[in-house]
């Protein structure tokens, strides 16, 4: 049985839940604040567990499962997946489990790095665990015949954003240190395949200069991400109707206050309040 008009009016008024496994998520927030700038937003950071890039795919995918349930029992009217690693690996898990909309952060970055390379290998900067998985390019792979993609695993790159060490030498330093493999190897566009790693965009893009003379796309999937979700929004009729600016929650499974602190800075905002929570 379809659900009654007044049930549909209030599934769209309903928030959207988002989570990863730290901060990082936060600039698909920032994204989503932008493009859909009425909707109410729940944040899970699981920060107790941070990082899930190392992880065994059947921990993350308990890891995900955990966070999900806990947004599902906000009400959220659908849950986007912050996070490249569950993205690569748990997402099909997450659908058949959960009965609601699940959308993750691989495919809209993909199709931005098939528009932005115009056929030209791809380079992704990622964590162990989605470049393992090969996420990216079976996903380049069904959008594109022509694009090649090659993948480097970057996890300090996960400590430095985590840490708020994203200015200076040693960023710069790391940077160089995965990049170089992909210039190496022809890359012509770099994908940022961790939701972390837009807050070392400076550091990255001056050092890919730097190796190549060049300035070569660099492609930030959660913009992508937030123009995906805005679509599917209107499309399935979910999107919200209220003009005024939509309210964040932000939810943490450990030290609340440190992420308070750096949270200001990734969603250029004030954030007042960081409700530490149990999985």
């Amino acid at each position: 049985m379809s659900a009654n008009p007044l049930e549909k009016a209030a599934r769209r008024e309903a928030p959207l839940g988002v989570f990863d496994s730290g901060l990082g998520g936060l600039t698909v927030v920032h994204a989503l604040r932008e493009k859909c700038p009425g909707e109410n937003i729940v944040y899970l950071g699981d920060t107790a567990r941070v990082p899930y890039g190392t992880r065994s795919p059947e921990t993350v995918v308990r890891y995900a499962l955990g966070c999900s349930r806990v947004l599902l029992k906000r009400g959220v009217k659908a849950i986007v997946v912050a996070c490249n690693t569950v993205s690569a690996v748990a997402l099909d898990m997450l659908r058949i489990e959960l009965d609601l909309p699940i959308l993750g952060v691989i495919v809209p970055g993909a199709r931005a790095a098939v528009e932005a390379s115009q056929g030209a290998p791809i380079g992704v900067l990622a964590t162990t665990g989605t470049i393992s998985s090969n996420a990216y390019p079976r996903a380049v792979a069904a959008l594109s015949t022509r694009a090649v993609v090659i993948g480097q695993a970057a996890p300090l790159l996960v400590s430095l954003a985590e840490e708020g060490w994203v200015d200076g030498q040693v960023p710069r330093l790391v940077a160089q240190r995965y990049l170089e493999p992909l210039v190496r190897k022809g890359a012509r566009s770099v994908v940022l395949g961790c939701t972390h790693f837009p807050l070392l965009k400076k550091p990255i893009a001056e050092e890919l200069a730097a190796l190549t003379g060049e300035n070569l796309p660099i492609v930030d999937s959660a913009y992508a991400t937030a123009d995906d979700v805005a679509t599917f929004l209107t499309e399935r009729n979910l999107a919200c109707t209220r003009t005024e600016r939509g309210t964040l929650d932000l939810l943490v499974t450990d030290v609340p206050k440190s992420f308070r602190e750096v949270a200001s800075r990734f969603l250029g905002e004030t954030v007042d309040e960081v409700h530490q929570i149990d999985l």
